[in-house]
């Protein structure tokens, strides 16, 4: 049996339940942060507003993980090992960028921490990683419809949010990014709970 036939198996005994479960925790994750970015910023200046802010990015960290776990049932992203090793090498680094979460929202000593420095890098490291993830998914044409091409509209939101801090200033900048995680990935995850079968490669 090849690797396409079975890839094929696999995405469509992948359950309405399921299909639902993984893409309402994305959109959950990404409400979640955009709530709190609105109110405090992605950079606030008060100990409530930084623990808020980290455990908002946390849960949407969780969330694009349900996202990749989908791509990973679905083949989202291809049936290639190529193609499958980019949701394991994005997994390892949404990891690392949710430990910084962690580490930086119970352990505010270690803010400073030069270490805690690097593994800060691995979150616009793994946003870039979904940007990249976003453009595979539609030049692999696994999924149909608005799911197909609205994972690059969501995982744009590094490309997009960096940029409008440094053009529009900060607040503004941050307004933007909350801003599109609405439109970015809660609207995906809505746009899969909707309508399941368009992940699954069924007419």
């Amino acid at each position: 049996m090849t690797s396409s036939t079975l890839a094929q198996r696999d995405t469509h005994a992948v359950s309405d339940a399921t299909v639902r479960r993984l893409a309402l925790g994305l959109s959950t994750g990404a409400l979640t942060w955009s709530a709190v970015s609105f109110i405090y910023g992605f950079q606030p200046a008060t100990e409530m507003g930084i623990k808020l802010t980290d455990l908002g990015g946390l849960a949407f960290q969780f969330g694009a993980l349900s996202l990749l776990a989908l791509m990973a049932r679905t083949g989202a992203t291809g049936v290639t090992r190529t193609a499958r090793a980019m949701l394991t090498v994005e997994r390892v680094l949404l990891a690392l960028a949710m430990a910084w979460s962690v580490i930086h929202a119970f352990f505010p000593s270690e803010r400073d921490a030069a270490w805690l420095g690097i593994l800060d890098a691995f979150w616009p490291i793994s946003m870039l990683g979904m940007f990249v993830i976003g453009i595979k998914v539609v030049l692999s044409a696994r999924w149909r419809g608005l799911a197909r091409v609205w994972p690059l509209v969501a995982e744009s939101w590094v490309v997009v949010t960096i940029p409008s801090i440094a053009i529009f200033g900060t607040s503004a900048g941050h307004v933007v990014g909350a801003a599109h995680l609405l439109v970015g990935y809660a609207t995906l995850g809505l746009i899969i709970a909707f309508r399941p079968e368009t992940v699954r490669g069924e007419s």
